[in-house]
């Protein structure tokens, strides 16, 4: 009986064609990050996939090795503490304990003729045990039933080879069990969920179902000889599966709260309502005989096991059944209040054993359908919550509008988006005062247009929130209509394209700019292409002459961009212009760092380009001993603005003569200054060399 998780589903050809099929995959991470949680460990543990390797590659091996290695990992952190600190010895006895005194009590109380116990929920224990805590119990387990069987047997009337063979039945009985809820069902067992809880009731039918034949057999031979072989087996059965399926669910149960303990709510109200049950079967136990028998004062625990499986989890619903029947079994057995005249018949036995299964069958059946609407209440809650955070997260609220009370049900993002209490209730007419006056007229015809043939449509608005501010909304919808064709709800999501709104005028603004900056570098482009062919005497002077314009032009544009036209820097500015003629000797540079606006980068660039050229035509860096000095200051006027002021002085260079002949360069210094930088110049001829003063309100800069 060895089973590992459903690996029985996997043969030794399925696993050889995986190893072939992988082969073939380039990535074998891939594939293991395709699988589930619960088919990869099945899958990695199977003897043929542990030796797995790609292409006689050792990284596949590797790779296999960590995760087998961290999946069990994930396994021990996931496994109880009880569960990990099973001693094998000590759990031995425990169920040999137990089981010998729940067999004593089963002893008490046989069947006629046959002599076999009504009620066996010694077999619920070991059953029990072994589908709480797994595979790993079930030596232990075998052990101390069979070891409980044998004594018990031998301290009432049963021969020694009857003891022996009873305890080989019971306990392949409940390893029998045990395989078959592992089987079908892997090894998380739940009573909260319907599907296993019935495959346990038909798991201890087809199980005691097995282990009556060789029992009844042995029972025959080795026993009683005139035993009646179907009564013996039926009883057989019956006892057995009775024990299994009021006892065992109880163990179950006490593992899985062991694991996750109930609050103290639930655990309060779960204990008082158990209290209740105990209190209840001793009434009726002791009620005075009359002529509906014990079946209908049973039916009276029916609202108790209602209250208990609507209001606690599947473990105190099988503690209550275990309660039930206990009380049942003892009071059979002692003869006590309604059980006082039971002779055991076989109309008595049934009627007895009907009232322990219907019982259990109502309580368990209960149990798991509350138990799986509640997981599936949770679940809802928890794909609500996250659907909320993210309606919120996307900036989207969703709606629902009910024309016939004019009420609108908004998600609770739309708190958010709409700046609106969740709390207060809110109706179109409340919605639509908030549209923007420009938008609303707009949004009334769209939604109005809408008919059965036609019945979504969006429309983008702006909404103006309680506290002032302006956001745009995208509003995406669908009507529906009555059998006249009229509108009786809307539904539809509001997409806050706030963001996006402003982009798009960013983007405007840009492009818009954009032009506006191409189209003046082109007319200044022109101009001074013209105006320079006017001063150019030759063809080539021309062509250098306006290749340097434009090359300056082009300099100022490469700072600006870097800046990303938030301004340029006057040093930078300066020390770029002057950068083809500067040597350590020639050049001195000083002044506070002033920044300029991009208009005036490019003024000021030309300006610097035409001063530059002209001193190294005709000015100080014409010659080796000539200088240039490039000074400025801020200075302030007494207010809030100030003043730049910058001078260019060159010293050392050829003689200036009385007269200088005013060209392109020296028009255009004098004109851009005062046109385009709102400043005055002073452009002088020294006769030791060129002084150009220049002033620049710096409000402007």
């Amino acid at each position: 009986m060895r089973h590992s998780g459903g690996c029985a589903r996997f043969d030794f050809a399925e696993a050889q064609h995986l190893r072939v099929w992988l082969t073939g995959r380039t990535r074998f991470k891939d594939f293991l990050d395709s699988l589930g949680q619960q088919t990869l460990p099945i899958i990695i543990n199977l003897p043929s996939f542990k030796g797995l390797c790609l292409n006689g590659c050792n990284s596949g091996c590797e790779m296999l090795q960590a995760l087998r290695e961290q999946i069990q990992g994930q396994r021990s952190a996931d496994v109880s503490p009880t569960r990990r600190s099973v001693d094998p010895i000590g759990l031995t006895v425990a169920v040999g304990i137990g089981y010998f005194l729940a067999a004593r009590l089963s002893l008490f109380l046989l069947a006629k003729p046959d002599g076999v116990a009504v009620f066996w929920p010694a077999a619920g224990i070991s059953s029990g045990i072994l589908i709480a805590f797994g595979r790993e119990v079930r030596w232990p387990v075998a052990i101390g039933t069979m070891a409980a069987t044998i004594v018990a047997n031998l301290t009432s009337d049963r021969t020694i080879w009857n003891a022996i063979a009873s305890a080989l039945c019971n306990a392949g009985e409940a390893l029998f069990v045990a395989w078959l809820i592992e089987r079908y069902f892997g090894v998380g067992f739940s009573l909260g969920r319907l599907r296993q809880v019935l495959g346990l009731l038909a798991a201890a039918i087809v199980a005691t179902a097995a282990s009556g034949v060789p029992a009844t057999v042995a029972y025959r031979v080795l026993q009683s000889p005139d035993a009646p072989v179907f009564t013996t087996w039926q009883h057989w059965v019956a006892s057995d599966a009775i024990g299994i399926i009021t006892v065992a669910p109880s163990i179950i149960g006490f593992a899985s709260a062991e694991r996750e303990p109930p609050l103290w709510r639930e655990l309060v109200e779960g204990a008082v309502a158990l209290v209740l049950v105990a209190a209840l079967m001793g009434i009726i136990v002791f009620l005075p005989p009359a002529s509906w028998g014990i079946e209908l004062p049973v039916e009276l625990l029916f609202p108790v096991l209602l209250w208990l499986t609507a209001r606690c989890r599947p473990f105190f619903a099988a503690v209550a059944v275990l309660v039930v029947s206990l009380v049942i079994v003892c009071s059979a057995t002692f003869h006590l209040g309604l059980f006082n005249n039971v002779h055991l018949s076989t109309n008595e036995i049934l009627g007895v054993q009907g009232d322990i299964v219907g019982v259990a069958i109502f309580a368990f059946v209960l149990a798991a359908l509350f138990e799986e609407r509640r997981q599936h209440e949770t679940v809802v809650m928890q794909n609500e919550a996250r659907l909320q955070k993210a309606l919120a997260a996307g900036g989207v609220a969703a709606f629902d509008w009910d024309l016939k009370s004019d009420l609108l049900q908004n998600s609770e993002s739309a708190a958010q988006i709409l700046g609106i209490d969740p709390r207060r209730t809110v109706t179109s007419t409340s919605f639509l005062t908030r549209v923007h006056p420009d938008d609303r007229k707009v949004l009334k015809a769209v939604v109005r247009s809408v008919s059965p043939s036609n019945p979504s449509y969006s429309a983008i608005f702006r909404y103006i929130r309680p506290d002032g501010r302006e956001v745009w909304l995208e509003e995406t919808s669908k009507a529906e209509f009555d059998a006249a064709g009229r509108v009786v709800s809307v539904e539809g999501l509001l997409l806050d394209i706030t963001e996006r709104k402003r982009a798009e005028e960013r983007q405007r603004a840009l492009m818009a700019e954009l032009d506006h900056r191409v189209k003046n570098a082109l007319a200044r482009v022109a101009v001074v292409a013209m105006s320079t062919r006017q001063s150019s005497g030759t063809l080539d002077e021309f062509v250098r002459s306006l290749d340097g314009r434009i090359h300056s032009m082009a300099t100022a544009h490469a700072l600006l961009s870097q800046s990303r036209w938030h301004g340029v820097g006057l040093t930078s500015l300066v020390n770029t212009q002057l950068a083809p003629y500067a040597t350590d000797a020639n050049i001195r540079i000083s002044g506070t760092d002033v920044t300029l606006t991009a208009a005036e980068t490019q003024a000021m660039a030309m300006v610097l380009h035409e001063l530059v050229t002209n001193a190294a035509k005709y000015g100080a860096l014409s010659i080796p001993g000539g200088r240039v000095l490039v000074n400025w200051d801020r200075r302030p006027n007494g207010d809030a603005t100030a003043t730049l002021m910058l001078e260019w002085r060159e010293l050392g260079g050829p003689p200036v003569a009385d007269e200088v002949q005013s060209g392109y360069g020296t028009s255009l210094i004098r004109d851009l200054v005062p046109h385009e930088l709102g400043g005055i110049v002073d452009l002088v001829f020294a006769s030791d060399g060129l002084v150009c003063r220049i002033e620049i309100p710096l409000e402007t800069v």
